[in-house]
């Protein structure tokens, strides 16, 4: 498990105005019922960075089995008395499976309230950060009001999310902060799909858009 300054071409220099942005930037995508790749079936994905050269963004409701305090240990930023002695919020802080690209690697999304020379802004009030320093600040009750860490990202090739969606893969709408943040995962799809006024039963596998 990796944390590093974030090198990905689709959102390095992410700042507004340091780089064209993309219409699904900021946007939920919510994968549709025909939705092939196993991946990405029933996935509600944050987009943090959308240009012409690609995407990139974090699965938002599937859930990681290892814990912040694996993390700290597997880091060796704690010793297990360390590990025993982290308080319950610490022990519960919401680990997820980010997507399929650099599974092994982390990151924490979190509210703008958290900044460091490494931390890039994706929206008005949420920030990126994947360097040990915001792990330092969480494990010892500094870190943002709000965060999720994930393990792995999606991204895709320029034009190819594009495809996806013209061939009936995704739909999307603006990201909802409450969501994003939201630790309740196994009905974050229907609510996903709610801010659309869409029930799931209205969706069809044929092409189009509900």
């Amino acid at each position: 498990m990796a944390f590093s300054k974030l090198t990905d071409p689709t959102i390095h220099a992410r700042a507004p105005g340091e780089r064209e942005r993309g219409f699904l930037d900021g946007q939920f995508l919510i994968a549709m019922p025909g939705m092939f790749d196993q991946n990405f079936a029933r996935t509600v994905i944050y987009v943090c960075a959308h240009s012409p050269a690609g995407a990139m963004g974090f699965i938002l409701n599937r859930r990681q089995t290892i814990t912040l305090p694996d993390i700290l240990l597997h880091l060796n930023m704690i010793d297990q008395h360390d590990a025993i002695m982290l308080p319950q919020a610490m022990k519960d802080f919401p680990i997820q499976t980010g997507g399929p690209v650099d599974s092994g690697r982390g990151f924490v999304l979190h509210s703008d309230d958290y900044l460091t020379e490494s931390s890039i802004p994706v929206s008005e009030d949420i920030c990126l950060t994947a360097t040990l320093d915001i792990l330092r600040a969480i494990s010892t009750g500094g870190g943002p009001r709000r965060a999720t860490m994930l393990l792995g990202y999606a991204g895709w090739a320029g034009g190819q999310l594009e495809a996806e969606i013209a061939n009936n893969g995704w739909l999307h709408c603006p990201a909802s902060e409450e969501l994003i943040f939201d630790r309740k995962l196994d009905d974050k799809y229907e609510r996903a799909l709610a801010l659309m006024g869409i029930a799931p039963g209205m969706l069809s596998n044929e092409a189009g858009h509900a």
